[in-house]
């Protein structure tokens, strides 16, 4: 009999994905992005207020992706994924909190301020994944997986109807106006984060350390990390199939990742109101919730590579209905079909790539994951881009990205085959 996903160590790892997902839902999604533009920055440009925003949020990310495969070498050999992940959600906390202080017109503050705190959630996104193949038995990764993502939906969704609820109707909150709802909403996603992380630090127990005698950071710890990290390059070849799935996982999510992006600028330019885009991202959230558990079934019962390449051929038909969208009705008909696989695809991704690793490595060969992951944001804005100058049409562009999700699917049948059908469920390479 398999054992049951109803045991502490995992309701304890998936309710940090419900803690968590707040802050993407209400801070990155959708009251940061617009408080930004006409609170914060209302009296500077908006070329101005948005270059120093990109940089902010770039100069992050990319400080994060080079970093990532050194911190998950780090969390292995000193034991200590967990104290990191609590380093990173204390961070992101305390800086999403401090959101709520930041005056009108004090724009450069905001900025630096959610740089950070988006350095604490994507930083603990490192550890929090690679801890999935401590808490869930090797046949019920694809399970407990989906579960996580299931409960961030449910959690991010939840919180944000509240938050767009308090801005709303500001006085049934005790709030004067909306501005002070926004700021309010701040300060409860880092309540929320910090209230639901409970568990995970209460119930979650990593293996031993690989160098047990090395349990705090240390020079010597990183060096001898950043040392092993620099041979893991080298001896990549050995994890064939972890090394080309990642490569599909580049493309596939990239396009993913753009599609994600252009959605609600496209709803804007095609005159929709923003409570209708926020109407449509809180049917992702709760469509994602049951979604994201039945492709978890999917890749426990079928196989994680059909689940995926059920995702990869739904956003490659989103693609081509996106061409033709042009009124509200057809939006939320696209919304819903992102939102039947957004968590499917995320959640396969991690327990599939899960089944390929070594599990005493999981922390440096997560880091490479989300390494990917953060650098997937590239491609599909080039390929959309040089495509709009080369024909002169925005929708022809949004058709470029067909070529990520069909090399991503090549990719990933390459190294389904390199590992094997108990992995898979494909046959082996002969």
């Amino acid at each position: 009999m398999k054992p049951s996903l109803f045991r502490k160590p995992i309701i304890g790892w998936a309710f940090y994905d419900w803690a968590n997902s707040a802050f993407a839902t209400t801070v990155m999604v959708v009251f940061f992005p617009v408080f930004f533009k006409q609170y914060w920055s209302g009296e500077v440009s908006v070329q101005e207020s948005t270059f120093w925003l990109g940089i902010a949020n770039g100069g992050a990310s990319f400080l994060l992706a080079v970093l990532a495969p050194l911190l998950g070498t780090l969390g292995d050999r000193g034991g200590s994924r967990l104290r990191f992940l609590f380093v990173f959600t204390l961070l992101g906390v305390l800086t999403t909190a401090a959101l709520s202080v930041v005056g009108q017109g004090h724009w450069p503050w905001a900025a630096v301020l959610f740089a950070l705190a988006s350095i604490g959630f994507w930083g603990g996104i490192i550890f929090y994944d690679s801890l999935l193949l401590d808490v869930a038995p090797r046949d019920r990764m694809d399970a407990v997986s989906g579960a996580g993502y299931a409960f961030g939906y449910l959690g991010g969704g939840v919180l944000l109807a509240i938050n767009v609820w308090m801005t709303l109707d500001p006085q049934r909150f005790g709030l004067a106006d909306a501005s002070a709802a926004v700021k309010a909403s701040f300060v409860s996603v880092a309540v929320w984060w910090v209230l639901f992380s409970i568990p995970t630090f209460a119930f979650v127990r990593e293996r031993a350390a690989a160098s047990s005698q090395h349990r705090l950071l240390s020079a010597q710890l990183i060096r001898e990390s950043f040392g092993e990290l620099l041979a893991t390059f080298r001896e990549v070849r050995r994890f064939r199939a972890a090394f080309i799935f990642l490569l599909a996982y580049w493309l596939y999510i990239d396009g993913v990742n753009t599609i994600q992006k252009m959605s609600v600028d496209y709803g804007m330019s095609i005159g929709l109101e923003t409570s209708s885009l926020i109407q449509a991202i809180l049917l992702v959230q709760f469509i994602g919730f049951p979604a994201a558990l039945a492709f978890g079934w999917i890749g426990q019962r079928i196989s994680p590579i059909v689940g995926i390449f059920v995702c990869i051929v739904v956003y490659t038909l989103v693609t081509l209905y996106a061409t033709q969208l042009t009124s509200e009705k057809e939006f939320f008909i696209m919304a819903a079909a992102i939102g039947c696989v957004q968590g499917g695809i995320q959640a396969l991704s991690r327990s599939y790539y899960g089944r390929l690793i070594p599990a005493e490595r999981a922390g440096e060969f997560f880091g490479f994951y989300n390494m990917m992951g953060k650098f997937a944001a590239v491609l599909g804005p080039l390929l959309m881009g040089t495509t709009a100058v080369l024909s002169g049409n925005s929708r022809t562009a949004i058709l470029s990205l067909v070529i990520l999700f069909a090399g991503g699917a090549a990719l990933l049948i390459i190294s389904a085959r390199k590992a094997g059908p108990q992995f898979a469920g494909i046959a082996a390479e002969s």
